[in-house]
């Protein structure tokens, strides 16, 4: 009986051996420790996380290319705007698809918050890619295996689907909401508030018209028209009302804040201000450079007060990057020997992991972005109000407000509460907006230089690379250059494209960059957009 029961043992395995056979490829491909699907909401906090990750963090290059900071330690990288490939975000819109696919799946309807957001998705990505570099796979791309060397759209196309996107996303938003299906499960950034998407995606909206400004007469484009459209009926297109409607990401112990305690000793030194954005800050008196930055170790040692606005003094970025370290002063062992260039504040950067609030999109943005398109006579309204309630809220995300306003310096370089001392000074804000380089000059190239300059301001180590693309497609402010921003003195252009799409869709990219610039892939060359 027992040599019976192996026997059928043996048989028994046989035919299970024979019945796995029978399986497809597809279900022995598959890997039984490991999820094949997943909720919508866990897709979507990878997406979110990737929103704030791979788009320009606090003091990463692309705030050195800002020109906020300077690096002055070439082991750890330079000031130079020789670029190469843009970041490839396809990935992550791939799993905007997945997102939309499952949410379908378990909610059994093509309208839900999921495929609203997803709209909101594919159009911040795409633009971060086409500011970046030009023309883009868009409509054959994200279909997988059915096309796997999709054709280029030109730029124009590109914005034409972003502006539709996001107008279909703001329509689909509007639906949920009458139907009270408000909750986006799985959000981190807007307590799960279908409402507050919808203020972000108009906000976007806004900012894609004004990245437009030089394609206001295109054809088909209708950015005039649409801009007012949205500025006019705040009903049908509610926009951020206030800096609680900001899009931004919350650092904390677990996801640190870009410059903490932990990094101290790497780059505290080894990472000065730059000029561009001091120097504004300085000339207008304004006390964000207090809170942002330090004085200057050799103008205190000189006897200038740490509330003397000319004690904070930044590297212009085209220095020679030797020329900047020695000037930005060294440990000599017993503490930190004051240089000529101020750092950024350690005691706000340095002395905890939350730093500040990055914004992805803000609320100070949003408001010199419609004191712009009413200087350009988009629409009807005051430019002068919200160019001030751009810098209102801005100063007052810094605790700048009339009043006695308390700064802290470090007095030794040092990061320890004993090394900190602290300073008074009094803030009027009619009295600083009464100077010259502030008040509002009118609906001129004056004004609008003031309004993009003042946006710069605001921009300061948040929401990516849009100081830079302000200042591509403005002029303002004036980047400074030199031997230490390399490429002969020039800020580069554009991005050039990921290897993949050389290697793997290389007809569709050889035609795209022939269409574009004459064949050459350089990051010299002016995209679309900004002609």
């Amino acid at each position: 009986m027992k040599v019976n029961k192996i026997i059928l043992g043996i048989f028994t395995a046989g035919v299970l051996s024979l019945t796995s056979c029978e399986q497809s490829f597809e279900e022995l491909e598959k890997d039984p420790n490991h999820a094949t699907t997943a909720p919508a909401y866990l897709v979507l906090q990878g997406i979110e996380f990737d929103m704030y990750n791979n788009t320009g963090t606090p003091f990463s290059e692309e705030m050195r290319w800002n020109q906020f900071y300077a690096i002055n330690y070439n082991y750890y990288g330079n000031n130079e705007y020789s670029w190469s490939t843009f970041d490839n975000h396809f990935p992550t819109l791939k799993n905007v698809v997945k997102m939309e696919e499952e949410a379908k799946k378990s909610l059994g309807t093509d309208l839900n918050v999921y495929s609203a957001l997803g709209k909101f998705f594919r159009a911040f990505f795409y633009d971060q890619m086409s500011v970046r570099a030009g023309d883009l796979p868009l409509s054959e791309a994200l279909l997988g295996l059915e096309n796997v060397a999709p054709k280029y759209d030109t730029q124009k196309d590109v914005y034409i689907q972003i502006l539709k996107w996001l107008d279909e996303s703001n329509a689909d938003m509007t639906a949920l909401i009458a139907k009270s299906d408000t909750r986006v499960q799985g959000d981190f950034y807007l307590g799960e508030d279908l409402r507050k998407w919808q203020k972000v995606v108009n906000s976007l909206r806004m900012r894609i018209l004004i990245r437009l400004s030089k394609k206001d007469a295109e054809a088909g484009m209708n950015v005039k028209a649409q801009f007012a459209e949205i500025l006019g009926n705040p009903t049908k297109y509610p926009i951020m009302e206030g800096m609680a409607d900001n899009l931004e990401f919350k650092s904390n112990n677990f996801n640190k804040y870009p410059s903490n305690p932990d990094n101290f000793g790497f780059d505290a030194t080894r990472q000065n201000m730059a000029q561009t954005y001091v120097g504004l800050l300085t000339a207008r008196k304004d006390p964000r450079v207090m809170v942002t930055a330090e004085p200057a170790g050799a103008q205190l040692k000189a006897g200038k007060l740490p509330s003397d606005f000319s004690a904070f003094v930044a590297a212009s970025s085209g220095e020679d990057l030797s020329d900047m370290s020695n000037k930005a002063g060294k440990d000599n062992g017993a503490g930190f020997a004051p240089g000529e260039y101020s750092f950024q504040s350690r005691s706000r950067y340095y002395s905890t992991y939350t730093g500040e609030n990055a914004f992805i999109i803000g609320y100070p943005e949003l408001c010199f972005n419609i004191a712009e398109g009413i200087n350009r006579g988009w629409a009807a309204g005051s430019a002068e109000d919200w160019y001030k309630k751009g810098i209102k809220a801005s100063q007052e995300f810094y605790g700048v407000k009339t009043g006695a306003l308390t700064m802290t310096y470090s007095k030794t370089g040092g990061r320890a509460a004993a090394d900190f001392a602290t300073y008074t000074i009094n803030f009027n804000f009619d009295e600083y907006y009464a100077q010259p380089l502030v008040k509002y000059a009118g609906n001129t190239a004056a004004g609008l230089e003031q309004i993009v300059t003042q946006k710069y301001l605001a921009f300061f180590m948040n929401s990516g690379m849009e100081a830079y693309f302000n200042y591509r497609r403005t002029g303002f402010p004036k980047f400074m250059t030199g031997v230490g921003t390399g490429n002969s003195g020039r800020i580069a252009l554009r991005w050039q494209y990921p290897l993949s799409e050389r290697t793997t869709n290389q007809a569709n990219y050889n035609a795209a960059i022939q269409s574009q610039f004459a064949g050459k892939d350089d990051i010299n060359q002016a995209l679309w957009l900004t002609k």
